[in-house]
């Protein structure tokens, strides 16, 4: 660690310290003590410290916690929040409640242990007090450790630990500033953070998505997720050995035809299925950061209106900031190890032809195919209706380049590349943009064309 990293961790954890209305109690379990360590080696900390522990043991865990299936779950984390937080109120709240902020920090990780290959992951949360005596609020984190060495993980979990309790008390109205700040003196690439929500009181009117959206912009994870009911999720949990059906694209606006084809590469996909796999298949909208950011920046209520929609609509929707067909196959095949079919149009598939996604990579074209069909994924083509020459162009009569003919045929002969049989011509005639434009122009004609769940979004869409 860097004498930089040093001081200015142990500068954020003086300023709690010093803060007399801070104060609470560290539950730690996976690794040693890491966060509790920083208060302890910097001037003050009996002004924040009231109690550390380490329930490591199983037993004293589910002894004090209650009994769980995982051990480093959300559900173990709060029940560490429950206890620990009630235990200061009660032994606490009488003698120092009129002053006194209470939280109470608890983390659940699993870390590299003898011959351990990963993965290691961890859920953080601080109960916290806004005011006192006011009921509590929580931040809930999850975070992925992909440095491979067991000292610097330990390392790591004990800034971020500091990061997250300076930004709950000092950074929590500011959205952007306060995920930065998490990584503080941390490396992004090695210290992942694919989920941050704000629960109770105080924070009914925040929308988590936003957060979600600002963690995949900052950097801090490659995609978050966020359920058909709005609520954000921790991917590896979802997915976690389901089959995947996942369509990219801007839905702005969700069209029919976005509803349509989905259905029609769900119902391809599934055809070789069993009934238990196609219980368990989830739908996901994908949405890259490429077709969010507009002049450098996000606009917060086209994104919102884009996911209520589909929201409404029952769809779970990704956010990431990958370009690349290639890295999204392997970001899912990270969570599942089922079958995962990709839906993409014959203007997308024509893209993947195009050097200009392959030059930085050694293998080019032919390696990013290897690396998008390595984990159980095909490709689900959806037909395209050229309106000039009326022409109706398939998987199967699609030209690849003269150079990939051979290539192309070989991903069709062995079924990599999968023909969706699907024509509704009416729908194939109105694209997106022809939808943006019968808004802007005034023509109702757009309202049969796009879904009465997306109707409101629609209007706002550019």
């Amino acid at each position: 660690m860097s004498s930089k990293a040093r001081v200015e961790t142990q500068e954020k954890a003086l300023r709690i310290n010093l803060n007399s209305s801070i104060y609470g109690a560290f539950a730690e379990i996976g690794a040693g003590q890491e966060t509790a360590n920083w208060f302890f080696r910097t001037s003050g900390s009996a002004g924040t410290v009231a109690k550390t522990i380490s329930a490591y043991d199983m037993t004293v865990s589910d002894t004090l916690y209650g009994p769980v299936k995982r051990y480093v779950s959300e559900e173990r984390l709060k029940g560490m929040l429950d206890y620990e937080f009630s235990q200061l109120i009660s032994r606490l709240g009488p003698k120092r409640g009129k002053d006194t902020c209470f939280f109470a920090f608890c983390n659940t990780v699993k870390v590299k242990g003898y011959r351990d290959n990963g993965p290691w992951n961890g859920w953080i949360g601080v109960r916290f007090q806004l005011k006192p005596e006011v009921p509590p609020s929580d931040l809930i984190v999850h975070v992925r450790l992909n440095e491979p060495d067991h000292d610097k993980q330990m390392n790591d979990l004990g800034i971020l630990g500091v990061n997250i309790l300076h930004a709950v008390f000092f950074n929590r109205d500011r959205l952007e500033e306060f995920v930065t700040s998490l990584v503080d003196n941390l490396d992004p690439k090695m210290v992942e953070i694919d989920v941050v929500r704000f629960e109770g009181h105080g924070f009914s009117m925040v929308d988590n998505r936003l957060f979600a959206l600002q963690l995949v912009k900052s950097g801090l994870t490659e995609a978050t997720l966020f359920l058909a009911n709005g609520q954000v999720a921790q991917a590896a949990d979802v997915l976690y050995k389901r089959p995947i059906v996942l369509m990219r694209g801007s839905f702005n606006p969700v069209c029919n035809l976005h509803l349509e084809v989905m259905n029609q590469v769900k119902k391809t996909f599934l055809r070789d299925k069993s009934e238990e796999e196609a219980e368990k298949c989830i739908e996901i909208c994908e949405i890259s950061m490429n077709n969010l950011l507009r002049e450098g920046t996000v606009d917060h209520l086209d994104f919102l209106d884009r996911a209520d929609s589909l929201k409404a609509l029952g769809k779970n929707v990704l956010i990431t900031k990958m370009a690349r067909f290639y890295s999204i196959s392997e970001l899912l095949s990270r969570y599942t190890s089922e079958p995962i079919a990709i839906a993409l149009s014959i203007g997308l598939l024509n893209e993947l032809f195009k050097e200009k996604w392959t030059s930085d990579i050694p293998g080019g074209i032919l390696e990013s195919f290897g690396r998008t069909f390595r984990h159980k994924t095909k490709l689900y083509v959806s037909p395209w209706l050229n309106r000039k020459s009326g022409e109706f162009v398939t998987a199967r009569t699609f030209r690849a380049p003269d150079q990939y003919l051979h290539l192309y045929q070989h991903f069709l002969s062995n079924d990599l590349l999968v023909d969706v049989p699907f024509f509704n011509e009416y729908l194939l005639k109105h694209t997106p943009r022809d939808i943006q434009r019968m808004i802007e122009e005034d023509d109702v004609t757009w309202k049969s064309l796009v879904p009465e769940e997306a109707h409101r979004s629609a209007l706002h869409c550019r």
